[in-house]
């Protein structure tokens, strides 16, 4: 007897083909329903439906198709138990041999704006899980398909061993047990809302890494989605990225992000996940070249992220220096051969700069913390102006500009710029009063005239008048202390510009 094939999709793509295959070079019989027997048919495939398969019509709009003993008994026969094959054989029950099935594009339909409950609710697929969960359970007899991309390994099996082996048949269950987890998950999660009472993160293998932070910790890349994010960059050349590469890519990302592809050309140059030089220019490698002298020590072995494509003359400064990985939304042909000259070189170009996380996670002892990503910044326009010098347009050009970068500088954080260009840059220290000493030591006499970003309040005046002896003309800050009065009153003794954002962020 002919091995016997169901086929029950929401996603075609490859379907035919595969049908096709099946059909004519290893002599499947085909049962389908819906739409995908409609598309076998159109293809000039033999295929009966599942109605005429089952002898029950489909009813209820489509909601019960395949949900019949004919179908669930030839997906669960266990074919080395008597018992199974004669219940098989007296219902009149063929076995199935290859499930092909994926499900109802609920998650494409809750990205849509405007859609409705009840259109969400008509996208929950009940009938394709439970083909699913049935025949990745019974793997030891037949094999489940739920990704377009397992069809040609399939094929291939059955070219080699006339069968697909023990091995396939149980790691296309797991895909299959994992695809209607998510699934779940993402069902549950729009149920509930804005506040969701569990919270399930899951991803897919993208690969193991070679270690995590250090060499002593295992670690490895999972992705949440195929369509944006990391698992979606194109890798030009290079060795593969490690765990601390994609840490720092991330943040570079992140710090890009605020400078949109139609805005001035940026870039950024991070080491640990806070920018040692970050700039704005009239083209691109001006932006680099000044982001690169803000701190040229810093910049050996950094990760270089850009808001445009790699010119040729971007490339030739960037391949004067040792980089551990350079990422652009493009990279031109002839940066490209510039770039190919430093082969270790990781060049990756991440089309979508701007698609992040909606959530970042954080593990502690016993559970984890979720909070939603900090992806806002309030414009000048919110700012709130507590000094009698007010600042000009350019001044608050340069303080927006101080203050995106702050925003992604480990806590406690201070930056100094001038002319779209840090000059110092103090993270990640215990008082506010070190990171103010450090940031402006770097910029030594270039901080006369430069303007100071803060991410948190001054409780006390002692930064205001450290700043003001260096020269800073302009101080942004969130506000919020007790004693902001007394940061504001030395600022106006000083003749300097202070303004407050109202929003600080704070950065672990």
């Amino acid at each position: 007897m002919a091995r016997l094939a169901l086929l029950s999709v929401s996603n075609k793509t490859g379907l035919v083909e595969l049908a096709r295959r099946l059909v004519e070079e290893f002599g499947f019989d085909l049962i389908s329903s819906g739409g995908t027997a409609h598309t076998l048919k159109d293809a000039g495939l033999p295929v009966t439906k599942v109605s005429d398969y089952t002898g029950s019509p489909e009813i209820l709009g489509g909601r019960v198709k395949t949900l019949h003993p004919r179908i669930h008994g030839g997906i669960l026969a266990r074919r080395d138990v008597p018992q199974d094959v004669e219940d098989l054989a007296a219902q009149q029950i063929r076995p199935i041999d290859l499930v092909v099935v994926n499900l109802y594009p609920f998650q494409q339909t809750i990205a849509k704006p405007n859609v409705t409950l009840a259109e969400a609710i008509e996208q929950i697929d009940i009938g394709g899980p439970a083909m699913l969960r049935a025949s990745a359970k019974n793997f030891a007899h037949l094999t489940v398909l739920c990704n377009p991309d397992q069809y040609e390994g399939y094929l291939q099996n059955l070219r080699q061993n006339s069968d697909a082996s023990l091995e396939f048949r149980q790691a296309c269950a797991l895909a299959a047990f994992r695809h209607t987890a998510e699934y779940d998950r993402a069902i549950a999660a729009y149920l509930e809302g804005d506040v969701p009472s569990t919270f399930t993160l899951s991803g897919e293998p993208v690969q193991a890494l070679r270690y995590g932070e250090n060499p002593h910790q295992p670690a490895s890349w999972y992705q949440t989605t195929t369509t944006t994010g990391w698992a979606a960059a194109t890798k030009l050349q290079g060795k593969e990225l490690s765990y601390n590469n994609l840490v720092d890519l991330e943040a570079a990302r992140r710090i890009i992000a605020e400078f949109t592809a139609d805005g001035s050309p940026a870039a950024a140059i991070l080491k640990h996940t806070n920018p040692c030089g970050a700039a704005l220019g009239d083209t691109l490698v001006e932006a680099y070249t000044k982001a690169f002298n803000a701190d040229s020590v810093s910049a050996f072995g950094g990760i270089v992220a850009l808001n445009r494509a790699i010119d040729a003359a971007t490339a030739s400064e960037l391949s004067k220096t040792f980089l551990e990985c350079i990422v652009a939304p493009g990279c031109e042909p002839d940066a490209q051969v510039i770039l190919s000259k430093k082969q270790n070189l990781r060049v990756l170009v991440l089309p979508d700069f701007q698609s992040g996380p909606a959530q970042t996670v954080k593990a502690i002892a016993g559970g984890f913390l979720v909070q939603t990503s900090d992806d806002t910044i309030a414009p000048p326009d919110q700012w709130k102006l507590v000094t009698e010098k007010y600042p000009t347009a350019a001044d608050l050009e340069e303080l927006l500009f101080a203050w995106k970068i702050c925003k992604h500088v480990k806590s406690n954080a201070i930056v100094v710029t001038r002319d779209r260009a840090t000059l110092g840059v103090g993270a990640g220290q215990m008082n506010r009063v070190g990171s103010v000493k450090i940031a402006l030591e770097q910029a030594g006499e270039q901080a006369s005239g430069a303007v100071l970003a803060s991410d948190g309040f001054f409780p006390f005046d002692d930064s205001v008048r450290t700043a003001a002896a260096a020269g800073i003309r302009a101080i942004v800050q969130p506000g919020g202390s007790l004693r902001d009065q007394d940061s504001i009153t030395a600022a106006n003794e000083l003749g300097i510009v202070m303004v407050l954002t109202g929003m600080r962020h704070f950065l672990h």
